[in-house]
């Protein structure tokens, strides 16, 4: 390991200060990737990530990462990718299973994290301009769902994620573990005028396409045969407001059986990912 880039420091002290930005992931005011709001909790805002999969895609994402807290031999496992020149002299801390379980908080199996600031953000108007397929939600608030669309975006060949109101945060660090570190990878932006904020991407060609089992609806394959497609997707009960449906150019539906109307929000929008790749409009 002699090429490593980062500077590797062994760690023996649970309480070590050196080690703060991995402190306490599981707490509810006190994990380094709560975000900073107004007149809400303070937070370091740290993006973090789990596992050797998700820490490889940290180092290949725009997510500059700024320490590894792990185990030697997730330090061996990941020594490739520790020779980036993009991580010189990040330090890597170098610790036992147990000195870690008692700095993150619990037992964790996965044996690495590592940590990263927050990029600035994207703009919506940029995705607009170059992407073919993306997904938008509105009152998505499971960091699970979240991750799992991010992982199916990437897998199906969808562009970018867009956010609209009332959505958790996608960089949690339970939403980048379930997105096995595509939430880092795929581009994300929040819109910010909400629903109007949806006109940038008619206005740049998109096709958008409200996914509803409600009536009106048109069976899906029906509505994603064209250029560029924007999924509109809300979240499990309510679905998209009406607004936000009036706003749309489709509402498209999934076909279903036995007396079920709607399927899990992850799951729906893997299936409409699905029905757009199938149609040969991406993963070409």
């Amino acid at each position: 390991m002699a090429n490593l880039r980062v500077e590797v420091i062994d760690i023996d002290d649970p309480d070590d200060p050196r080690v703060d930005d991995f402190r306490d992931l599981s707490s509810v005011d006190r994990r380094p990737d709560l975000r900073t709001l107004p007149g809400g909790l303070v937070g370091k805002s740290l993006v973090i990530a789990e596992g050797v999969f998700v820490v490889q895609r940290m180092i290949a994402s725009r997510f500059a990462p700024r320490g590894f807290l792990g185990v030697d031999k997730r330090l061996t496992e990941l020594s490739d990718d520790l020779t980036d020149p993009g991580l010189d002299g990040v330090p890597f801390y170098r610790t036992t299973a147990d000195v870690m379980a008692r700095v993150v908080g619990f037992h964790l199996n996965r044996g690495v994290l590592g940590a990263a600031g927050r990029p600035p953000v994207l703009d919506v108007a940029d995705i607009a301009a170059t992407a073919r397929t993306v997904v938008v939600l509105e009152g998505v608030n499971d960091h699970e769902n979240i991750g799992s669309i991010f992982r199916n975006a990437a897998g199906l060949g969808v562009d970018a994620v867009l956010f609209g109101a009332g959505c958790a945060d996608p960089l949690y660090r339970r939403c980048v573990r379930v997105s096995m570190g595509h939430a880092l990878l795929v581009p994300f932006a929040g819109v910010d005028d909400w629903p109007g904020g949806l006109g940038v991407l008619r206005d740049n060609g998109f096709r958008l396409v409200a996914l509803t089992p409600g009536p009106g609806s048109v069976p899906l394959a029906h509505a994603v045969d064209t250029d560029k497609v924007a999924f509109l997707v809300g979240a499990e009960g309510p679905g998209l407001s009406e607004t936000v449906m009036a706003a749309s150019d489709v509402r498209a539906r999934i076909p279903m059986s036995r007396g079920t109307d709607s399927l899990n929000v992850a799951t729906a929008a893997a299936i409409a990912f699905y029905e757009r790749a199938r149609s040969g409009t991406i993963g070409e």
